[in-house]
């Protein structure tokens, strides 16, 4: 795959984990992707068995199609551009919401050569949406175009493990304590 933000190449496969958390837990993942390409996806889908936790992704290089097809309010991206902490938000919350997926991961930002924007090369944002709500990560990332698209998406899906484990954790606490299972 290449190597992680910290120029290290990553133990095992960062999909493949993901891939089993979600069957797993019975959960389905979409991506949606600006400055990756696909890339993500790729990875994703490279893993066996992935058909039953992975419903689909969009690609959306384009600005415009940012909002058209991943539902990204049109005044965000007028206002801030796309590559933007809370257009990640809307990325990775539409994929989920369209593709009917249980998480959304989503990926954006610029992979060069030169800056997008006044956004300097190598600014990504990944967030990620599930079912204990949204979060996004800046990196500030360094070196070529290759490193930093598959940076971006070793770190997207770090996103997207930590947050799973998250869930993992409620949900622990949940059969911990069955008698407070509605003060979730």
């Amino acid at each position: 795959m290449g190597t992680d933000a910290r120029h290290e190449r990553t133990a095992g496969s960062p999909a493949a984990g993901v891939v089993h958390s979600l069957h797993e837990r019975h959960e389905t993942l979409a991506t949606v992707e600006s400055l990756t390409g696909g890339l993500l996806s790729a990875s994703v889908v490279e893993i066996a068995g992935v058909s039953g936790v992975y419903r689909g992704g969009l690609v959306v290089y384009a600005t415009e199609l940012k909002s058209e097809l991943a539902g990204v309010p049109a005044e965000l991206l007028a206002e801030r551009g796309p590559v933007d902490p809370d257009v990640a938000v809307a990325l990775a919350e539409g994929g989920r919401r369209r593709c009917g997926a249980d998480w959304g991961l989503a990926t954006t930002g610029v992979a060069g050569p030169e800056p997008q924007d006044g956004k300097p090369v190598g600014l990504v944002y990944v967030a990620v949406a599930g079912p204990l709500g949204t979060d996004v990560q800046r990196l500030d990332l360094d070196g070529g175009r290759d490193h930093i698209r598959s940076a971006a998406v070793i770190e997207a899906l770090r996103l997207l493990a930590e947050r799973i484990r998250d869930a993992d954790q409620v949900d622990g606490a949940r059969d911990a304590d069955p008698a407070g299972a509605g003060r979730w």
